[in-house]
């Protein structure tokens, strides 16, 4: 059995790495780092077989893993300490406040012969799963598109909302961090971005309304958005070809199902009835979407393989420190 600490028992622990290292055969979840009493009794309900300790006490125990899921102020002297134990570390996105580092714990890591890795989930999305698919249908990329668009109009007293650059807060880091990934996955590296950052509710100390325009080294534009405040949601993603379009709308529903208590090994994890948009105009077809598959970040881990190069976690961290710049100087930045 793979021995798990987990570090983190916010939306990060209890919704997601928590639910799927326990349904990861081969992995057992042995202890939980939370000091919140509340979180406390919720782990020990989900987990009963796994102990509550402070940090200093999980880095004492006999572990395999450990998974960095606290703030992101935290993630690197964490990490750094799994590192220096040699345990494999599962990082949280945002991978660290800063590229640089991010780069120093990735050179630590290979220094040591540590496997290191970093929880980038929405590579298992539905939806993105599904643009995968079918990206070969539409000749020539031009445009890609993609939104997370929310309704939070009040600010919600969460680490996420603070103003203190060491706590990485705001959507660019929280949300871009997953926007920016995706659209390196499909189109690879970027050669310049420019960024418009805003903070529009009511005593909000960090961005919540973001667009982010990169052009990728190969000439596709991607356009990307993220939003604490949109009462109607655009699409989630639109991807413009020379043989046709892709546009599908609506959200991955597998936070939802973890959070309502479903597991991967349930009959018809993952499986959706929304459907994608795909072709030209009045030809156009439905396209299901693919079967959502977060349970394949953990089962890759267990079998020995990094689900998630971190290598790109530094470099997608480039691309919003860029954002950062642009938005800060009000122009385009060359990478």
């Amino acid at each position: 059995m793979t021995r798990v600490g987990l570090l983190g028992y916010g939306i990060a622990g209890r919704v997601f790495h928590g639910p799927l290292i326990s349904s990861t055969e081969g992995m057992d979840l042995v202890a939980i780092v939370t000091s919140d009493p509340r979180r406390q009794a919720q782990a020990r309900a989900a987990h009963p077989d796994a102990k509550i300790v402070t940090a200093d006490e999980l880095f004492e125990l006999d572990l395999d893993l450990v998974v960095v899921a606290t703030p992101n102020r935290t993630h690197v002297e964490y990490a750094k300490r799994a590192i220096a134990q040699g345990v494999a570390v599962v990082v949280d996105k945002p991978f660290a406040p800063t590229s640089a580092e991010a780069a120093e714990l990735l050179a630590a890591a290979r220094a040591a012969g540590v496997p290191l890795t970093v929880f980038q989930n929405r590579r298992w999305d539905s939806d993105f799963l599904t643009v995968r698919k079918v990206l070969g249908e539409l000749g020539e990329v031009r445009r890609f598109e993609s939104r997370f668009e929310r309704w939070i109009p009040e600010v919600w007293d969460n680490w996420r909302e603070f103003g203190a650059p060491e706590e990485a807060g705001g959507l660019l880091y929280d949300l871009g961090a997953h926007l920016v990934d995706q659209a390196l996955q499909l189109f690879g590296p970027v050669r310049s971005v420019y960024t418009e950052l805003d903070l529009r509710r009511p005593g909000v100390q960090v961005d919540d309304d973001v667009f982010v325009a990169l052009t990728h080294e190969n000439g596709v534009r991607s356009h990307l958005w993220a939003n604490a405040h949109a009462a109607h949601h655009g699409p989630r993603f639109r991807l413009l070809g020379s043989e046709g379009a892709f546009e599908i709308s609506g959200l991955d529903e597998q936070e939802d199902a973890l959070a309502a208590g479903r597991r991967p090994t349930d009959s018809g994890w993952g499986h959706e009835d929304r459907t994608g948009t795909l072709g030209v105009l009045d030809r156009a077809t439905e396209v299901a979407v693919e079967p959502g598959a977060y349970q394949h970040f953990y089962s890759e881990l267990q079998a020995g393989r990094i689900p998630v190069d971190p290598a790109g976690a530094v470099a997608a961290l480039r691309v919003i420190e860029a954002a950062f710049m642009s938005a800060r100087e009000n122009r385009v930045v060359q990478l």
